[in-house]
């Protein structure tokens, strides 16, 4: 029903207005009266009481009430909250006449329905009211305000569309404020019209429409809105007060503007901090959030200095024009505050912004205020102040602010060191969470059940924080987010509300989000918001900020988690959920704007002080990578371990689920359970359900599946009954379905509507073909999808428009949904696939735009087929979640080609489902699909749109996957084609070609079993790399030592590799590994980039630290490389991006892989190069005339070191040392116009922290080889003034052969071993970690893959990263460390990247 009436709301918003009806039952008779004008009744007379009614009556003050319809809570307000006596008489009581003699000291004028003109009874009494003298105090409502208005002389007219719904902003004309009302009136009055002595008192912050009007001098006023609606918001309920106030003769205070709008400063220039690599906890979001805030400040003229070291995002781009602004000078440094410092010292901005850097950029922002040196420099916070900012971080101050306005957090008690944190946890009492204090995304955190476990969590929390909190264990309760945002004029909105799925105790990043909140009752929504308005307005934030709550789901009680006083993951997620741009407006109200001033981006005609009504529901899902790492738990707590999210738009709960559970594994085909391969047989259920972990949702799922009843399975997981009842719909459908066993049984009676009720709930074609067995799925799916779209059965296209259909929208960001039958936006003006010269739809707002770029590009009658190709438009696949391997960089690529694709007169439509994005900006794209990116959902697309092609390489493994199956399906891949790609991404047929080429590869074959791969392995020798195929970060590749271990990885490759190949190859020890990236066209290469790999292969490239241009590579390894990488584009008729990598021995090169679309080092190629190579690739992919860049790397006086970034702080057990299979959660890069430079600059934009002089350097090296290649930088940091100890063997080996008398510390046996050796009496060199005295480790392990075995190298390993001390795990990147500090090049030299840009000229 209620999407029925969106659809009517938008026919009546378009038609400016319409009658309307809903059908009646067929059983009920059908009468003229039905069909009568409800414009021609006089509706009051129909709802107005027929009686008089006294409420209250033992009250004094007395109230005269006119009923022209009133609502019941106005009743329980003046009775119940103001103690009023009030009568309520008919619309058509003589007031003058006073029948029945009622005494009333005010009068009251209720909301009604209709013209108000059609009550002249009551404007008469109203007349009569306004004359008297002395007068009486009158307040109406609604209707009431136009009685009054009329009664007053002035006009009402009818409007076009009319002000409906609960988030109406209106200005308070005395004060300048704006507030968040609901309203549901057609009629206005004409505030023109109004007498001497009457002034409008509120207008519509949108239309400008009147709101309510006062007397100048008399006691008279009224509004159109409900101040008291049941419904809420009731932030107006004041004027209850004001008028009950004048009744009583109180005084009444003295409402002005604030004047802080004349106050507003201007700013030139403006210093944005960014957050640096990606990690755990603090990932792409603020790439989404920082480029939103370069975007807002360039619309104001202001010159944006920007400091980021991470070189794959989007606002670290230096192409910049109208359409696309970025920052004018870019640092690529690290984000310290003494490099800070030093670039507003050069730069002397007027202000900086550290809210949309995540903790990384307030932190510094808060060191920097604290000792003063911003005051000094003259450089203002912008947005909320620091002091505001500490009161969020410190827990004390926290509480101590709550506390002044009558609000809790939950027990909590600071703690400076162990013993005291022992203290008060005794003193709140066992269990108890631990969490460090200004640390992000729940680092250093965890529960714990007693004193041990306490003083363990609390020795890892001091490591990265000098307070830690004690908090009280909330698990169970429900969890809740209030995404809110105020300017400095005090207007305040919450924008989004969002509930965790799982209750508290798993932190938000990892639990499981819907938006709006779901189980939530009015009330409860109603009084969060209003404490969440109320605390930020007393903590002073301006900009936008996130309130956390936990709510009791047995009572109404709830305390307060935190406030994050900045930009933050949710921020990103409620933006996209809502399609409020919540960074780009918080960074207008950081210069002073105020909410009322800026329009709703979206409408394009509203204004952004409104709260977004969502006819929608939004799911975010996490996504880990956990089995990466070995010895890692995947229990779920308080401390962040997600990698990445999706977030899945539809219109029930059932259907977001499943396409979440899509997009965040493409291997599923929706929530399952039995059949997802996530549960185990051997666990308990009930176990695997009471824990929370990655994979408790599939448990949750096949128990219900299984029959367990909800009320069993809440009892286990206390996850909310509303939300299992969802689940088990799910479970029950899919039953029935494999009950039935046959597609034609499932849909033999009401075909049609059990195909919609299953899409409805979120079935993928793929899996109704699985449950009634159409095998093999794909052919199965395909049959599927037949029978649906003759059955009629195909997804809609709906908008998100802020305001659920309430005004006009112009918005082209859209979902697909089968709960629906009618379409927001129009389909492609052509056919799909064919060429065929299709009907002209009418043009769209997005559709005139990208009409107009395609004439500026195309010449008339000579380039037709280009002409159409550009309206056709071309589908972009994004990136998909970002995870270990596939992160922000894949959206650099998505963007650039995006804005490449505008740029040359393309419609551009891009498909992505990752919130933390900047391609699902809708600003970014003509058309934005915020979908999954299956196979049946981008044919919905492709075909729908009727698009010239698919570009498939920009957005990682996913899309590249997507090609096979699309080519398959008719679809046109842009760029290389699908079989080709198959040839590079199919292990066994790559070889073959290469074989055929006599191009060098080491020794490798595909196996049939694990006998034969180890009868390989003998005889090539080992150790061997086992590769499966078509996988991302080398998802399962393991290098094989000995036999157990090659049978071991065999059979985890062949479970990732699903039906495709597993090879087996030579590893070679000791080869250096080589970058490759490049675009071609049509098989021949327009450009190209040699990075150098620093550490040796057996380092994955995503781990790896990567030197562009490449520095120590022999000429002729460089030219064969050359000559390797043209003959194999050639082969395979490149044409797009791609990405081969090679190992070196000397001059002897050999392949290792080829990847026909972008990789992770393309933006860190392009702006080291200064040249989009995406760019380059998107115009050869779309059949345009191609110019290389003129790159020559002899004038290039610079060099760049992308190094990696690492979350092992995060990942308790993790062993944090390096191989084949990639572990990094980010990248940063740093320039230097020397290699060591850049080095160090980049590894300090890690988080790396030196050694300070004297400190202790631990070194503990395996191999006598790595021991030799270390010798002279030991010796170096000796001479440095380092007090430089090693383990037992390598402390002897330096002794022996180098006279190198350094101390000893003994080699862990267990993680329990702390006591001096008893023959030497050397210290322990773990307990040496952990109390804090070692300042850096040099650990250099020997063999090629992670051992699973617990040894002494990995208990030091492992506490140095949970005790703060720096850890280095390869002998290539220590020697260049120390030949770094060498040099001296740990003091940061201060320059922007258009400084080495201007070194060299093309």
């Amino acid at each position: 029903m209620f999407l029925r009436l969106n659809c009517v709301t938008k026919r009546i918003l378009y038609a400016g207005k319409t009658k309307n009806k809903q059908n009646p039952p067929q059983s009920t008779s059908l009468t003229t009266d039905m069909f009568s004008d409800p414009n021609k009744r006089n509706l009051v007379s129909e709802v107005s009481t027929k009686s008089v009614t006294v409420y209250g009556e033992s009250n004094t003050t007395s109230i005269l009430a006119y009923d022209c319809g009133m609502k019941f809570n106005i009743i329980r307000y003046f009775v119940d909250e103001h103690n009023v006596k009030l009568t309520v008489v008919p619309f058509d009581y003589d007031l003058e006449a006073n029948p029945s003699n009622i005494q009333w000291d005010g009068l009251f004028l209720s909301n009604g329905p209709g013209d108000p003109n059609m009550c002249p009874q009551t404007i008469k009494s109203i007349k009569y009211a306004i004359g008297l003298d002395p007068p009486r105090p009158i307040f109406g409502i609604c209707l009431g305000n136009q009685l009054l208005s009329i009664a007053a002389g002035a006009k009402t007219y009818k409007l076009k569309y009319g002000n409906r719904g609960m988030n109406q902003p209106c200005i308070d004309l005395r004060t300048g404020r704006c507030y968040i009302t609901p309203q549901n009136h057609g009629f206005a009055v004409d505030s023109k019209s109004l007498p001497a002595n009457w002034k409008p008192l509120f207008i519509n912050a949108n239309d400008l429409t009147n709101e309510g009007i006062v007397h100048t001098d008399k006691p008279f006023f009224s509004v159109q809105f409900h101040p008291e609606a049941s419904g809420g918001p009731l932030d107006t309920a004041f004027l209850f007060d004001k008028f009950i106030g004048h009744v009583r003769k109180t005084s009444q205070p003295l409402v002005l503007q604030d004047g802080l709008s004349y106050q507003r400063k201007t700013y030139k220039k403006v210093l944005l901090v960014g957050s640096g690599g990606l990690s755990i906890g603090q990932a792409g979001e603020f790439d989404y959030s920082g480029s939103q805030c370069i975007k807002a400040l360039k619309e104001e003229g202001i010159e944006v200095i920007l400091i980021n070291p991470n070189i794959a995002t989007v606002q670290t781009s230096t192409e910049k024009n109208d359409a696309t602004p970025g920052a004018d000078r870019v640092y690529f440094l690290p984000i310290r505050p003494h490099v800070v410092m030093d670039i507003i010292h050069k730069e002397k901005p007027d202000g900086i912004i550290v809210s949309m850097g995540g903790q990384t950029a307030l932190n510094v922002g808060v060191e920097l205020w604290k000792t003063g040196q911003l005051q000094e420099a003259g450089v203002e916070v912008l947005g909320t102040q620091i002091p505001a900012i500490e009161a969020t971080e410190d827990r004390e101050i926290f509480s101590q602010k709550l506390e002044e306005i009558g609000e809790s957090i939950a027990l909590s008690y600071p703690a400076t060191d162990i013993d005291e944190a022992v203290l008060v946890a005794n003193k709140i009492g066992y269990p108890v969470l631990v969490r460090a204090a200004f640390a992000l995304g729940g680092l250093g955190s965890g529960f714990a059940a007693d004193d041990d476990e306490l003083k363990d969590l609390a020795a890892k929390a001091f490591a990265t924080s000098n307070q830690i909190l004690i908090d009280q264990d909330l698990r169970g309760w429900k969890e809740l987010e209030y995404e809110v945002v105020r300017d400095s004029s005090d207007n305040c909105i919450t924008v989004c509300n969002m509930e965790n799925f799982d209750p508290l105790g798993v932190h938000t990043g990892d639990s499981i989000v819907v938006a709006p909140s779901q189980t939530l009752t009015n009330r409860e929504y109603f009084m969060l918001r209003k404490t969440a308005l109320k605390v930020v307005r007393h903590l002073g934030i301006v900009g936008e900020c996130n309130i956390q709550y936990a709510l009791n789901p047995k009572s109404e009680k709830y305390c307060i988690i935190e406030v994050n006083a900045r930009l933050s993951r949710s921020s990103a997620l409620a933006s996209k959920a809502t399609g409020y741009p919540l960074a780009y407006v918080a960074t207008k109200l950081c210069l002073g704007k105020d909410l009322v001033s800026i329009r709703n981006s979206v409408t394009k005609t509203t204004t952004a002080c409104f709260e977004p009504s969502l006819d929608y529901c939004v799911l975010k899902m996490p996504r880990w990578d956990l089995k990466k790492f070995n010895r890692v738990s995947n229990k779920l707590g308080s401390s962040m371990l997600s990698v990445g999210e999706v977030m899945a738009i539809g219109r029930s709960f059932e259907e977001v689920m499943q396409k979440a559970c899509r997009m965040v594994n493409p291997a599923l085909d929706g929530l399952e359970g039995i059949g997802s391969g996530l549960t185990s047989d051997e666990i308990p259920l009930d176990e695997q359900m009471s824990t929370p972990t990655d994979t408790r949702l599939f448990a949750v799922q096949r128990a219900l599946e299984e029959g367990w009843g909800v009320d069993k399975v809440h009892d286990l997981t206390k996850i909310d009954k509303w939300f299992l009842s969802k689940l088990q719909n799910i479970a029950s459908m899919r039953n029935a379905c494999m009950e039935c066993g046959d597609i034609d049984k499932v849909l033999a009676t009401n075909g049609e509507d059990r195909m919609r009720s299953l899409k409805i709930a979120g079935f993928s074609d793929r899996q109704i073909a699985s449950y009634t067995n159409l095998l093999p799925l794909q052919e199965g799916a395909a049959k599927v999808r037949a029978i649906r779209k003759s059955l009629g059965v195909k997804p809609c296209v709906k908008q998100i428009d802020t305001l659920a259909a309430e005004f006009p929208a112009e918005t082209n960001y859209l979902y697909m949904t089968y709960s629906g039958n009618q379409d927001d936006v129009s389909e492609g003006t052509y056919e799909p696939i064919n060429n065929a010269e299709g009907r002209d739809a009418s043009a769209t707002p997005s559709t005139k735009m990208f009409r107009s770029r395609m004439r500026s590009v195309s010449v008339g009658g000579k380039n037709n087929k280009l002409t159409e190709n550009q309206e056709r438009g071309v589908v972009v696949l994004g990136c998909g979640a970002y995870c270990i391997g596939s992160s922000v960089e894949f959206d650099w690529c998505a963007v650039s080609a995006v804005r490449q694709l505008r740029k040359d007169g393309f419609k551009s439509i891009i498909v992505n489902y990752n919130p933390e994005t900047v391609s699902t900006d809708y600003d970014e794209s003509d058309r934005l699909y915020f979908e999954e990116m299956s196979l049946e959902r981008v044919l919905d697309i492709y075909e729908r749109e009727g698009a010239a092609g698919v570009v498939v390489s920009v957005g990682g493994q996913i899309p590249n996957n997507l090609a096979g199956p699309l080519a398959q399906s008719g679809a046109h891949i842009l760029g290389t084609a699908a079989r080709d790609i198959e040839r590079a991404e199919d292990r066994q047929q790559f070889s073959d070609m290469l074989d055929d080429m006599g191009l060098k590869q080491p020794a490798w074959s595909v196996l049939n079993s694990k006998d034969e791969a180890v009868e390989f392995s003998n005889n090539v020798g080992f150790p061997v790399l086992v590769r499966p195929s078509f996988v991302l970060s080398g998802a399962a590749m393991r290098v094989a030592s000995d036999e157990t271990q090659l049978r071991n990885f065999l059979g985890l490759a062949a479970d990732v590799a699903d039906d495709k190949p597993v090879v087996v190859t030579k590893f070679v020890l000791g080869a250096k590994e080589i970058e490759f990236d490049g675009v071609a066209s049509g098989g021949k290469i327009l450009n190209y980039a040699i990075g150098e790999h620093l550490e040796n292969a057996g380092v994955h490239s995503g781990d790896a630290t990567v030197i562009l241009p490449a520095q120590k590579l022999y000429v002729g390894t460089i030219r064969q490389i050359k000559k390797y990488g043209a003959a194999i584009a050639k082969a395979l008729n490149i044409t797009g991006p791609f990405n081969i990598q090679f190992m070196a021995t000397g001059n002897d090169v050999m392949v290792i892989e080829c990847n026909l679309r972008a990789s992770r080092t393309f933006p860190f190629v392009s702006k080291t190069l200064h040249a989009n190579f995406i760019s380059l690739a998107t115009r050869a992919m779309c059949g345009l005339p191609v110019t290389p860049y003129r790159i020559s790397l002899l004038d290039i006086d610079y060099c760049c070191v992308k190094a990696p970034m690492f979350s092992f702080t995060r990942l308790r057990g993790a062993d944090p040392t390096l191989g084949v299979e990639m572990s990094s959660t980010g990248e940063v890069a740093c320039f230097g116009d020397d290699p060591y430079e850049a080095f160090l600059q980049s590894l300090l934009a890690t988080g790396f922290k030196l050694p300070q002089k004297g400190g202790t350097v631990i070194l503990s090296i395996a191999s006598e080889n790595f021991r030799r290649e270390f010798a002279e930088s030991a010796l170096s940091l000796c001479k440095m003034g380092y007090k430089v100890v090693g383990t037992p063997g390598t402390a002897e080996f330096y002794q022996d052969n180098y006279s190198l008398d350094i101390g000893r510390v003994t080699k862990p046996t267990d993680k329990d071993d702390v006591a001096n050796c008893p023959e030497t009496g050397a210290p322990s060199g773990l307990t040496e970690i952990k109390k804090g005295g070692v300042q850096l480790l040099i650990n250099i392990s020997e063999g090629t893959t992670r051992k699973d075995e617990i040894t002494s190298g990995y208990l030091m390993r492992r506490a140095a990263v949970d005790f703060g001390t720096s850890l280095v795990t390869n002998v290539k990147c220590a020697v260049w460390l120390v030949k770094s500090m060498e040099k001296g090049y740990d003091k940061t030299i201060v320059k922007n990247i258009s400084e080495f840009y201007s070194l060299h000229k093309y």
